[in-house]
């Protein structure tokens, strides 16, 4: 990780769960993370106990709504300002919404999409681009991906939420193709955890305090941090090693 001392890294969904793992290890690491989420003050406190850490690196709360694309753009022109760039984009925040494909509800259908596949490809492009425009050949792009985007559950909760996974793995292959087609060195990484406690189902189901707790208690699940340092192994590997996709679950789960 010491090359990335000093460089800089967005990361989406950074206010809490598995964003706010990883804006926390790439400080530690001494990377400049910009964290992106609505609730920025839970960014900024969580900025003030990584500066009483005393690491090299630094986290910049940054308010962004993902669902609006001109706030994606000027976050990235902001990003350019003042920090000239991004080196490692992250692409993290993601949401679903108990709606099946049956009775579902359209709204829902489309805010699932514009989350977790739309504002992913915005950011990526965007990040891309950022790269490309400073010469940086060694970025990289990690997608936090599910393994609901490689196995549909038989639960009518998630399965509109599973197609939109479906659509990262599609995108992070399709993206890796695209940059070996740029003639760029620049990685593409998609990161697919099992069951992780965060607050993930207590907002999936936020109207069913009992069935979001069951969905932490049934078997020991995944932590936040577990998934943050597969971020950074991926970003430790070799220049020339070009790591796919990392499927991860709890070792008693299932599916």
């Amino acid at each position: 990780m010491d090359r990335w001392k000093g460089r800089v890294a967005l990361v989406t969904g950074a206010s809490v769960g598995i964003g706010a793992a990883i804006a926390k290890e790439l400080v530690r690491y001494g990377m400049k993370v910009v964290g992106c989420a609505r609730d920025v003050e839970k960014i900024q406190k969580l900025s003030d106990e990584c500066q009483s850490t005393g690491h090299s690196g630094v986290l910049v709360p940054f308010k962004c709504d993902l669902n609006n694309e001109e706030e994606i753009l000027s976050m990235f022109a902001a990003i350019k300002a003042q920090h000239k760039g991004v080196d490692v984009c992250i692409n993290n925040a993601g949401l679903a919404h108990p709606e099946s494909l049956l009775n579902g509800n359209t709204s829902g259908w489309k805010n699932m999409m514009d989350i977790n596949v739309l504002a992913l490809c915005i950011c990526t492009r965007e990040a891309y681009q950022s790269m490309k425009e400073r010469s940086v050949d060694d970025g990289h792009i990690i997608n936090i991906n599910s393994m609901s985007g490689h196995r549909v559950v038989p639960s009518t909760d998630v399965h509109f939420y599973s197609s939109t996974k479906y659509a990262v793995t599609a995108l992070t292959e399709g993206l890796r193709q695209e940059l070996r087609e740029a003639k760029t060195h620049i990685r593409a990484t998609c990161i697919s955890p099992g069951v992780v406690e965060t607050e993930f189902a207590p907002r999936l189901y936020r109207d069913n305090a009992d069935k979001a707790a069951a969905s932490y208690t049934k078997f020991k699940p995944l932590e936040a941090i577990d998934v943050a340092n597969s971020v950074t192994y991926v970003l430790s590997a070799p220049p020339h090693v070009q790591i796919g996709d990392i499927q991860m679950r709890p070792v008693e789960q299932v599916l």
